[in-house]
């Protein structure tokens, strides 16, 4: 994982406008245009000083820094020190493992480098990929909202998962996560 470079924005345009990516999304991009405005807002997403602030990463593979997804942390608040995680990945590099050491190494980041105390990720009850890679990280289903927004027309449920710190460093010296060729 590294942060966004600016020859990253074919790469971040061949999955991010794709209908199966923008369903999950919060920032929609019609065009090619407005992917182009997401992609800048996200490459000055480097730091995390205060709550609302993003940091968003390209997540890349080792071997060729070929751009497979990217990820991000968003501090949401600083007296409950909490924090947010965020991905997206093209669908070529899905099933591959790549997500999950990314997921994995964003919440140790949180975790051990900003002191988090807890790390949450909210996805669409239909995205079961991003469920089933939430749960097998060790993330708690916490709420499941039915029917709670329409979207494009159909009613969209909402999942809640979320992490504390001290249930992340017990599982992780449990597990050992398998290591991919993620940069």
């Amino acid at each position: 994982m590294r942060p966004l470079q600016r020859a990253d924005v074919e790469g971040f345009l061949g999955y991010y406008s794709l209908p199966d990516v923008q369903r999950y999304l919060d920032w929609k991009a019609r065009d090619r245009s407005e992917a182009i405005t997401a992609f800048d807002a996200m490459r000055k997403q480097t730091r995390l000083t205060r709550p609302g602030d993003v940091l968003t990463l390209a997540v890349t593979r080792k071997a060729d820094d070929a751009m497979m997804g990217h990820i991000s942390l968003r501090w949401t608040d600083a007296t409950a020190s909490q924090g947010e995680v965020r991905f997206a990945f093209a669908p070529a590099y899905r099933k591959q493992g790549y997500a999950a050491e990314a997921v994995a190494e964003m919440i140790n980041y949180g975790f051990d480098t900003f002191r988090l105390h807890r790390i949450f990720a909210i996805t669409a009850g239909a995205n079961e990929r991003a469920a089933k890679l939430l749960r097998t990280l060790g993330m708690r289903l916490e709420a499941h909202y039915r029917e709670h927004a329409l979207f494009m027309g159909e009613w969209d449920e909402e999942l809640h998962f979320a992490v504390l710190a001290r249930e992340w460093q017990r599982s992780s010296k449990v597990r050992e996560l398998p290591r991919h060729k993620v940069a």
